[in-house]
């Protein structure tokens, strides 16, 4: 019998405690992810999320952004009614949410419409939601990264550094809107009776729509995860070609360093992933030819 890795036995050791705070038993709640957050199925139709160390404050605006986006009939990820949340153990959150109805991945299709509904939402007045970062945690990421050799860290802190300043020059485009912040397709369901329902809330704040937009080109053009053509009923459904706007390049590169630097977090913790990381770095560093490239998911 395979035995739990030291992160799993941490994550289900903050799952009990929150769960005995609130009256929530944890007593065969099965394991579903194990990546940035520990996901676990609790019976009774309960998701628990355990964050890592650090993550409270994102924690309790994701709790408020899907009961902002319940109240305005936007289908979304619920929070459990009737609970406290989020629960700080040691520093962790854990939050509590509906489980979903049987449902099957994201398209394109379903991001775009998704997103079109979320823009065209006014801002939320009675929390604050927040500014988009894009960088948020990746300077944290590169300091842990530590299956890499040190100058491979410096490029990255560098590369980083670069980023910022383009992004702080970024024309202009359009208005400013609530923004998911990491919408993909694997942030995306659709269920039995046709509900595009938004997950991982996490990241909800006010900024460029374009940032939104530009994970289904990175989908696109750099892993080549769906096709030419599920991109163009991308840009027709939602209305907007991010990639004909003169700041996508930046925002595109922004994605892929993200991308990279969630490699390396993994890495750390599973260093059988360094070879990924590696990967990941010579494509930004230009020496594993021309996008598309083949990244393999973490973790």
């Amino acid at each position: 019998m395979t035995q739990p890795s030291d992160a799993e036995t941490d994550a289900w050791a903050v799952l009990d405690t929150a769960g005995r705070h609130v009256g929530l038993d944890p007593a065969g709640a099965k394991l579903l992810r194990l990546g940035e957050n520990a996901l676990y199925r609790l019976p009774g139709g309960i998701v628990a999320r355990v964050s890592r160390a650090g993550q409270l404050a994102a924690a309790a605006r994701e709790v408020a952004v899907a009961r902002w986006l319940d109240a305005n009939h936007v289908p979304a990820v619920r929070a459990w009614p009737g609970v406290d949340q989020p629960i700080d153990v040691d520093g962790r959150a854990v939050t509590w949410w509906r489980e979903l109805p049987p449902h099957r991945h994201g398209t394109a299709l379903m991001v775009a419409t998704a997103l079109r509904r979320l823009h065209q939402l006014p801002p939320p007045t009675e929390f604050d939601i927040g500014r988009l970062d894009p960088f948020v945690r990746l300077a944290e990421r590169i300091d842990r990264a530590a299956t890499l050799a040190e100058a491979d860290r410096a490029w990255m802190r560098t590369h980083l550094a670069e980023l910022e300043a383009r992004y702080a020059e970024l024309p202009s485009g359009l208005p400013e809107t609530v923004v998911h912040g990491d919408a993909w397709i694997g942030n995306v369901v659709s269920t039995e009776d046709g509900q595009v329902v938004l997950l991982d809330l996490e990241r909800c704040s006010v900024g460029r729509p374009e940032w939104d937009l530009a994970s289904t080109a990175v989908k696109a053009f750099t892993l080549a995860g769906i096709t030419a053509e599920d991109y163009s009923t991308f840009v027709r459904t939602y209305g907007h070609d991010v990639t004909s706007w003169a700041g996508f390049e930046t925002l595109r590169d922004i994605r892929e360093f993200r991308m990279t630097c969630m490699a390396a977090q993994v890495a750390a913790e599973n260093p059988a992933r360094h070879d990924e990381v590696m990967l990941r770095l010579a494509c930004l560093r230009g020496e594993h030819g021309p996008r598309p490239w083949t990244w393999t998911p973490v973790p």
